[in-house]
């Protein structure tokens, strides 16, 4: 076969599904089994699917004669389907029956009564009630009464599908299999009364239910008992109409208070008995043996393992409902302390008499650390080149193997020097331009980042306070034209640059970012220069510049522009690296949680609210979305939406402030809601592979993204 002809081939054979990367695939499951679970506790407690519309009645033309003025238990399975039958209680006999149950309140009286009294009643009980209170329905079974299905929501089924129906009754026969290992072939309508009141809407799901191999049991006496109309009024209408006459009476013991009902219960069962009257289940009243029967096997098994995934969910909702109160209160007090915080750092810093001190006018050494850079190398240098304060530029090559180093020497800038190094890493290479820096001031910078002629100026002013060590500047994203880059423009806005003003505030600044931070030569030999322990070298070497007791400070007119990732891969490599890093950079430091000295300080309140708001907040925020996809789809979706639209509201007020307080055109804005959603998953997925990477002590390498040089020049907004 020639060349071309594979080639061809290779074109025309259809390409297999690439199988979703690991890492998505235990953090994607956990979400899915946690919703699952959420469905399972809402039919438990017949939350989900629930339908309390109730069909209107209308004309009797297509029900059999017959069967209206019949007994009230309708046979229409198999062949008796087009010609259906209908039995009747014997006479002197009475059957008991309970709709809605079992109730873990009332059923238990209900059952002691029947007990004491040595008598059976049937139970027609819903699958949410059976998966909610097992060990009800495997009392009711050992004390000899019978089981029959009333759905598992509790619909009217004359305005349901079929599908609906079947489902209906084999989620209940399910829950039946699992917790008693029995399927019941009676059933009994939702919201239906006597035969008589069968009609053209509730006969074909009879007809259906008959086709299914249920016997369909209707009744005789409606004591209305759900009414509470009184004790002596539910004994009343339970009693036969004729003398002697058998019956089969429809009482509740679920669904509300049946205080009355138990009461009424008594009296019933001891007048009846009076006048001779024998109590039988459905079963025992027509000599049928068979209306319960044991399961096995698969059936049995699946039934086992519904029931347990339902308890499990059943339990686990509390705790899912108190984490998503922990997410909610540590954003509302995240808001609040942003906006307090924050504003009060901008107020400060903006004040006419504000001042760290004597203007700085001496040089300083910027670092520009160079790894295969040559799309943005050249972007980065001729925005140095332009500040508007004497600097030094070393640029150090970290073994590119791109033609970086030619680049930097072809253009020939002047105070830029070149330090070529084989690869050893940014932390390497950091150290290597501090051994090599001239000045006291270092301003660290990354390769694809571009300053402003005033960038360095404003940043380096905070060093006339000889207590700060280093300065944050203000990082923003320069590809911003894309929906990722918006995105991320929102972020750096709204969330990076108010952390820094709320943690400056408290003199706990957790992070200068990589992309534009100055620090105080004294201060980074102090604590032993730039660290290769974690991948997060910016939040190492600023968490310890913090326990040695320096100050560090952000300066918001300081302005980089940086190329943000471009795609979502590429944002996931990054933010992985980031979450990891900062890992290892909190847990290298947790000692100063217990130190009386500088460190005790940031150990006591910055690293908590570093795990509260960097960790834990986002990893357990996607709740947020599974609660709201749960209250749309199956609960009341109008205020579902209307909680997460107050609550969208308040970040996008959040929002418009942090874009006003940096000078932001707040129109990117538009893409919040989409926003809040993709990031709240990609930091899900993030923080739970970084933590089992943590927990596992896996090592992560680090990953270059690819550049494209776009942010050619400093940007400036107003």
């Amino acid at each position: 076969m020639s060349r071309h002809q594979r080639r061809r081939q290779s074109i025309l054979r259809p390409r297999r599904l690439a199988a979703p990367p690991l890492r998505f695939f235990l953090p994607v499951t956990l979400l899915v089994c946690l919703l699952a679970m959420l469905v399972l506790r809402g039919m438990a407690t017949n939350e989900v699917f629930h339908d309390s519309r109730i069909a209107v009645s209308v004309d009797k033309t297509t029900v059999p004669p017959n069967l209206l003025t019949g007994g009230p238990i309708i046979d229409a399975r198999g062949a008796k389907n087009d010609h259906p039958v209908s039995y009747s209680v014997p006479d002197h006999t009475v059957v008991l029956s309970f709709d809605d149950g079992p109730d873990p309140v009332w059923t238990p009286k209900i059952l002691d009564l029947l007990a004491a009294h040595h008598i059976h009643a049937t139970f027609f009980v819903t699958g949410s009630m059976t998966a909610h209170n097992p060990d009800l329905i495997r009392k009711i079974v050992a004390g000899g009464n019978e089981i029959g299905v009333h759905t598992f929501t509790h619909p009217d089924l004359a305005l349901q599908s079929k599908t609906r129906l079947a489902w209906e009754l084999g989620q209940t026969q399910l829950a039946l299999a699992g917790v008693a290992g029995v399927h019941s072939s009676l059933f009994r309508p939702p919201y239906s009364s006597t035969a008589d009141a069968l009609d053209d809407w509730t006969w074909p799901v009879a007809k259906e239910i008959g086709k299914r191999g249920y016997l369909t049991a209707f009744i005789d006496s409606d004591t209305d008992d759900w009414k509470r109309p009184g004790v002596d009024e539910i004994v009343k209408t339970a009693m036969p109409k004729v003398p002697g006459k058998g019956e089969l009476v429809l009482l509740h013991d679920a669904g509300g208070d049946r205080s009355q009902t138990v009461a009424a219960l008594g009296q019933i069962i001891d007048k009846l008995q009076a006048q001779n009257y024998r109590f039988a289940s459905i079963g025992e009243a027509l000599g049928a043996s068979d209306t319960m029967v044991p399961v096995h096997g698969y059936q049995l098994w699946a039934g086992k393992a519904f029931i347990l995934c339902t308890q499990i969910a059943v339990h686990v909702l509390p705790w899912l409902v108190g984490l998503l109160a922990v997410v909610g209160a540590l954003v509302f007090a995240r808001f609040a302390l942003m906006l307090v915080l924050a504003t009060r750092h901008a107020r400060r810093a903006r004040r006419p008499d504000f001042s760290w001190g004597p203007p700085v006018t001496g040089p300083a050494t910027v670092l520009v650390p160079a790894y295969n850079e040559r799309e943005c190398i050249a972007n980065t240098l001729v925005s140095l080149a332009a500040s508007d304060h004497p600097i030094e530029i070393i640029v150090i090559d970290d073994g590119s193997t791109d033609g970086t180093s030619e680049i930097v020497e072809e253009m020939a800038l002047p105070n830029v020097r070149l330090v070529r190094q084989p690869n050893g890493g940014k932390s390497t290479a950091l150290n290597n331009g501090i051994a090599n820096a001239s000045h006291d001031i270092v301003v660290m910078m990354d390769g694809d980042t571009v300053f402003e002629p005033s960038t360095v100026r404003e940043l380096i002013q905070p060093f006339a306070d000889p207590g700060v060590g280093a300065v944050a500047g203000n990082a923003k994203v320069g590809n911003r034209d894309t929906l990722i880059g918006a995105w991320q423009h929102i972020e750096y806005v709204m969330g990076f640059n108010l952390d820094r003003r709320m943690y400056d505030s408290l003199n706990i600044m957790p992070t200068i970012p990589g992309a534009i931070g100055a620090f105080r030569r004294s201060a980074l030999v102090q604590v032993g220069g730039m660290s290769d322990d974690t991948l997060a070298e910016d939040t190492d070497i600023t968490m310890a510049m913090l326990c040695q007791g320096w100050r560090v400070v952000y300066a918001e007119r300081a302005r980089a522009w940086t190329e943000a990732p471009a795609s979502m891969q590429q944002l996931w490599s990054q933010r992985y690296r980031w979450s990891y890093g900062t890992m290892q950079a909190m847990w290298k430091h947790r000692r100063a949680v217990f130190d009386r000295g500088p460190a005790g300080r940031f150990g006591r309140v910055g690293l908590p609210l570093v795990v509260l708001f960097g960790v834990l907040a986002p990893l357990l925020a996607p709740l947020i979305d599974l609660f709201l996809l749960y209250g749309v789809f199956f609960v009341d979706a109008p205020s579902t939406l209307g909680a997460w639209a107050a609550v969208l509201l308040v970040q996008g007020g959040l929002a418009w402030y942090a874009f006003r307080l940096d000078g932001e055109k707040p129109w990117h804005l538009v893409t919040l809601p989409v926003q809040q959603v993709v990031y709240r998953q990609l930091m899900y997925l993030v923080l739970l592979q970084s933590s089992i990477t943590a927990v596992t002590g896996g090592r992560l390498r680090w990953q270059k993204l690819r550049r494209t040089g776009e942010v050619a020049a400093p940007i400036v907004e107003v």
